[in-house]
């Protein structure tokens, strides 16, 4: 068993701890918190029947009255219509504005329960278990909740931080490659723009098998998103959208492609990899640093290249109604070297064209 570590979000009187460990138990970990006694749990089909129970004993066990509520595994989960099902249960279970959310799940379960405590009794704590690699090192962490609707991905949210944040490495065990692998783009995001030695840190070996070494990975990818969220937590100074490197043209493409044909870190990997090529002719990133970014990405199984039935026509259209663009101007994060990036207003829609044809 390794030993837990926290690292602290420093975020004032809203500042909470995120555990990285293995077999952390919810109940204890909460109780100090001070909140109410009724709780609903908030997962999926395909997480609750895995660690659901344990969940809801370890809460009994510590003196809370928690219901659990289970939603249909997948990306269709993130919708306003779902969220109001959701808060339904809740006020069926007698949930008041004493009550409080647990986000059992990947980052989809994430952003729904996040939501659903945003806007319940107009805002309830909440807690993050996240169960995947890309919720563990990314979207549990920094307070960002939303809802998809037909036209894009997360355009309806709050930011609403988390009381605290449980990441379980034990519960990374039970993902399908698929679904442990996709969590990589957003570590390698991370190598890009902040640490170009976690590109390093993860390669070899089998990660999943080895818990020490991927708690470490985890760790040093909280610390990063912990460090830019504290800068700016609002997305007012323009240190939070580093974090959006390679999302731009991935979340146009996940639109793009139908919520459902590619992973969200799978969409990203494809973002990313159209980000390197716009990094390389606007900033100067070298070839040998942008193969390098590729090669990682390869060894995860995640795509580089772009199929021909998703026009960037279609592409493009959806990329303009991404939270990135501000009065029509696209706001892009570029890479000058590993390690580094910066957000650009000089990137014109005919450069975004050409490496999205470029990653063909």
């Amino acid at each position: 068993m390794i030993e837990s570590q926290a690292v602290e979000v420093p975020l004032g009187s809203r500042a909470y701890r995120v555990i990285v460990g293995e077999c952390l138990e919810i109940g204890p970990a909460v109780a100090p918190l001070g909140l109410g006694r009724r709780c609903a749990v908030i997962t999926d089909t395909n997480v609750g029947p895995l660690y659901g129970a344990g969940v809801l004993a370890s809460l009994k066990a510590a003196g809370f009255e928690p219901v659990l509520i289970t939603v249909e595994a997948g990306e269709k989960a993130k919708a306003l219509g779902v969220a109001e099902s959701v808060c339904n249960e809740m006020i069926r279970a007698g949930l008041d504005r004493k009550g409080w959310v647990v986000a059992l799940g990947g980052g989809v379960i994430g952003d729904l329960a996040g939501f659903v405590a945003a806007i319940y009794y107009r805002g309830i704590p909440f807690v993050q278990v996240p169960t995947t690699i890309i919720a563990q090192v990314d979207s549990a962490v920094g307070g960002k909740t939303g809802v998809n609707t037909a036209l894009g991905k997360n355009l309806l949210g709050a930011f609403h931080q988390p009381r605290l944040v449980l990441a379980d490495v034990a519960t990374l065990r039970s993902l399908p490659p698929r679904e442990f692998n996709e969590g990589f783009a957003e570590v390698i995001k991370h190598g890009a723009i902040r640490d170009r030695s976690l590109l390093d840190a993860i390669t070899g070996g089998d990660l999943q098998r080895e818990p020490a070494r991927l708690a470490a990975v985890i760790r040093r990818n909280v610390e990063i998103k912990s460090a830019i969220v504290a800068a700016d937590e609002h997305e007012t100074t323009g240190e939070r959208a580093l974090l959006n490197f390679g999302h731009t043209v991935g979340h146009g493409i996940e639109n793009a492609a139908g919520y459902g044909r590619y992973l969200h870190g799978e969409a990203i990997s494809l973002g990313l990899m159209a980000a390197l090529r716009l990094s390389a002719c606007k900033a100067g990133l070298s070839a040998e640093e942008g193969r390098l970014v590729q090669d990682r990405l390869e060894a995860f199984g995640l795509p580089t290249r772009l199929p021909t039935d998703l026009s960037t026509e279609v592409i493009l259209h959806a990329l303009q109604r991404d939270k990135k663009f501000e009065e029509g101007a696209i706001r892009f994060v570029l890479s000058p070297r590993l390690g580094e990036a910066f957000v650009s207003k000089e990137v014109t829609l005919a450069e975004v064209t050409a490496a999205i044809e470029a990653i063909r």
